[in-house]
């Protein structure tokens, strides 16, 4: 296998890997709010919601810090490496790509990032983790 192509490959695999941190951020969402309305147990396991918890942090926080994910470093670095100036020919490259990136300036990537790591706390408050099966507030004692 030649360098090129395999610098190639693997920013295709980190690619790929960049875009199942972003589904599973935003579908972890997702998935805790419908899976509590329908008393899905393990949406409230400690260790997915840390996991989530911990996920969206880090961008929120690399985002008010005004640094670029990891992922996209080392995905540019590596499409340098194989000889690539932009994106181009890939076919997971180019579908990937069209979710993932988006053009608009810093401070609205670090406003959505924000907000919806807000909306993430606010599920915990609302669905803590390691509840049996509740659907919220007012399933508390004393709610």
């Amino acid at each position: 296998m030649q360098a090129p192509h395999t610098y190639r490959l693997l920013a295709d695999a980190v690619l790929l890997l960049h875009f199942g941190v972003v589904a599973f951020v935003v579908g972890g969402l997702v998935l805790v709010l419908v899976g509590n309305v329908r008393h899905w147990l393990w949406v409230n396991s400690l260790s997915f919601r840390v996991t989530h918890l911990v996920a969206i942090s880090v961008v929120v926080l690399q985002a008010w810090l005004g640094r670029l994910c990891p992922l996209t470093v080392l995905e540019s670095w590596l499409r340098g490496k194989s000889g690539e100036a932009t994106y181009t020919a890939s076919f997971i490259e180019h579908w990937v790509q069209r979710i993932l990136y988006h053009e608009a300036p810093f401070w609205v990537f670090t406003l959505v990032y924000t907000v919806f790591g807000v909306l993430v706390v606010a599920a915990w408050w609302l669905f803590p983790p390691g509840r049996k099966g509740s659907a919220g507030p007012a399933s508390r004692p004393g709610g």
